[in-house]
């Protein structure tokens, strides 16, 4: 019912900048506009659980970061299309990860947990 697509990853040093997209679409656009909907960033690195980044409600871009990245990333979703934006900033060997773009029914954007679709993935490494 709802698609996400990841783009933007890559390899960059620490302290450099990256954003990443994603778009999402579904079966009926209405849904995204009735304040329902949740989208949110979660990463992965290697031989670690999944966790929460960053989320963002669909009406009125009410946003939620975790304590790791605030006042680094920016979470923003353009302002024609249904496209959800992650503005890294300063960004740290401990960003390594594969970043995944989630979404949910859900106008509870600060909440971490509940997200039933998600993307592909999109790999980001920090090195030096």
């Amino acid at each position: 019912q709802v698609h996400l697509v990841e783009s933007g990853g890559g390899s960059v040093q620490p302290g450099d900048s990256l954003r990443l997209s994603c778009d999402v679409s579904g079966r009926n656009r209405g849904w995204f506009t009735a304040g329902w909907f949740s989208a949110g960033w979660f990463r992965q690195a290697p031989g670690k659980e999944r966790e929460f980044v960053a989320a963002i409600r669909w009406d009125d871009h009410s946003t939620h970061y975790a304590d790791s990245v605030k006042g680094r990333f920016t979470i923003g979703k353009a302002s024609a299309g249904n496209t959800v934006n992650l503005q890294m900033n300063a960004l740290k060997s401990t960003d390594t990860a594969v970043y995944f773009c989630a979404g949910k029914f859900d106008a509870a954007y600060y909440v971490p947990t509940g997200y039933n679709y998600w993307g592909q993935g999109t790999q980001v490494t920090v090195s030096s």
